[in-house]
């Protein structure tokens, strides 16, 4: 029987623009175990830096990285060898990487994007799906707003709800 294998995936971004990625990370999932990982800075396209508060990321930390189509050509191996993406809050991290591709002239990836804020809510049926909340719940270590942590916990709760049945 074939592999499952699935990429969450998570976005940090400078500003209320979705083309604004100054951070990102892929955590890859082949039958339900963590395979791989990455993660990297990016310098977006604008240096206004309008939620340091929440992530932690100044300009002075992401000026020097490169643009999102710098870092397109590692990123899209982790995403090209996936079945689907996985991200909590999908509509989020697919408009993102959708207006990051747009502005860098690249083609989107043609993947379904599965969101674990709908998965923990059907399976889990919690007071609250914020990230935070489910990782809680499972017992997943988190930092929030990392984009690592935030990828990992990810693929965590899609591993967990699959797990229980869910169709992700």
């Amino acid at each position: 029987m074939p592999k499952t294998i699935f990429t969450a995936i998570d976005f940090e971004t400078a500003d209320n623009g979705r083309d604004s990625a100054c951070a990102v990370a892929a955590v890859v999932v082949a039958d339900d175990a963590i395979v791989d990982r990455y993660c990297t800075l990016i310098r977006p396209p604008r240096e206004r830096m309008l939620f340091t508060h929440i992530h932690g990321l100044a300009w002075a930390d992401v000026c020097d990285s490169p643009d999102f189509g710098g870092i397109w050509p590692v990123l899209r191996k982790y995403l090209a060898c996936s079945e689907f993406l996985v991200a909590h809050n999908a509509p989020f991290d697919r408009g993102v990487l959708a207006a990051c591709c747009a502005a860098a002239g690249i083609s989107p990836p043609r993947k379904r994007f599965a969101c674990t804020v709908e998965a923990a809510r059907r399976t889990w049926r919690l007071p609250r799906n914020r990230l935070p909340d489910v990782c809680a719940h499972l017992g997943i270590a988190l930092k929030h707003h990392d984009p690592l942590s935030d990828a990992e916990a990810c693929a965590r709760i899609a591993i967990a709800a699959r797990a229980e049945g869910a169709d992700l």
